[in-house]
């Protein structure tokens, strides 16, 4: 059994790069990243890449991200840099006080590349067996946009899936990839199996690495999960949010071979302890019996204080070496 520290992503951007892109790029609606910046902010947002890998690499995690300190829309963010995508008014983030574009698709989907070229400073900077990719999975894409162009759910769903899949066979080689899918959990009622069928054509895309499907804000009713567990992926688990329910599903349908455990809150500046952290994950382990355990915030981390991002990596890079808690 293998454990290994890593995050979902999205880090929040540090102090300085705020102040500098304000004053290249304002802060209004309009001013929001859009595929189009010039180099003037493209190399603001490199070099906050390059302090994100090295945070990371001190901190001690085994999995290495991006950051996705340029999404401003958060997980929409593929879609509102889209030729094909226009943007409108301001909507809320799932239910925090957080905000992105209105994403409304209003031509076909084709591949954009936009997330495999942020990747390219991953890739130059760290080894392909340390490389994390992050994505938003299919079924949330999906449910944050609006569709103006192929008229039925069932068509736009298997467009964000084919969409999908092309922008991952665009990325760099990496060891494991992330499809963020906090929709699952918190709105489950409209995965059908359609929807189900895009997350496999994600998956099907990415080949001899693991590849989690990770809900957050709670977890996937049964039968959401019964499928997850038939397409063979690794599969998240947000244990903050309800750590029994996701035992639940666990002894009831069995775990993956990759098991993905949220076990440090990405939205509250508590730091955990290490032990009390390795402790919850040797309960899941115990009963989920993973070849691999990545442990993770629960959610993406961009919610807060840089200060406390690191020293909630530390806990994650502590926890996942047995030898570490135990001195």
């Amino acid at each position: 059994m293998t454990r290994l520290a890593t995050t979902l992503g999205l880090f929040p951007l540090p102090d300085w790069a705020k102040t500098e892109l304000t004053t290249h790029k304002g802060k209004q609606r309009d001013d929001m990243i859009d595929g189009t910046e010039g180099p003037a902010i493209r190399s603001i947002y490199d070099e906050v890449r390059s302090e994100l890998i090295e945070l990371q690499r001190s901190a001690g995690l085994d999995r290495i991200v991006e950051g996705q300190t340029r999404w401003d829309d958060m997980l929409a963010h593929p879609l509102a840099v889209h030729d094909a995508v226009d943007t409108a008014g301001l909507l809320r983030y799932y239910d925090n006080n957080n905000f992105y574009r209105e994403v409304r698709v209003t031509a076909e989907l084709t591949a954009d590349g936009d997330v495999g070229a942020e990747l390219s400073s991953l890739a130059d900077a760290v080894e392909v067996a340390d490389r994390h990719g992050i994505f938003p999975g299919p079924y949330s894409l999906a449910q944050l946009a609006t569709d103006d162009y192929y008229g039925d759910e069932a068509t736009f769903q298997a467009a964000v899936g084919e969409f999908v899949a092309a922008e991952l066979d665009a990325f760099p080689d990496c060891t494991c990839v992330t499809l963020l899918e906090p929709s699952l959990a918190t709105d489950p009622a409209n995965v059908d199996q359609p929807a189900m069928e895009a997350i496999e054509t994600a998956v099907e895309a990415v080949d001899d690495t693991d590849v989690i499907v990770q809900p957050y804000w709670g977890h996937p009713p049964t039968d959401v999960y019964a499928a997850l567990r038939e397409l063979g992926c690794g599969i998240g688990f947000d244990l903050v949010t309800d750590a029994a329910g996701a035992e639940a599903l666990i002894e009831s349908h069995g775990g993956p071979a990759a098991i993905a455990l949220g076990v440090v809150d990405g939205q509250n500046t508590r730091v955990e302890d290490p032990e009390d952290v390795a402790s919850l994950v040797e309960t899941f382990e115990s009963i989920a019996d993973p070849d691999r355990t990545y442990l993770t915030p629960n959610t993406e981390l961009f919610y807060l204080p840089t200060n406390h991002v690191e020293a909630k990596l530390e806990v994650l890079a502590t926890a996942a070496d047995p030898t570490e808690v135990l001195q």
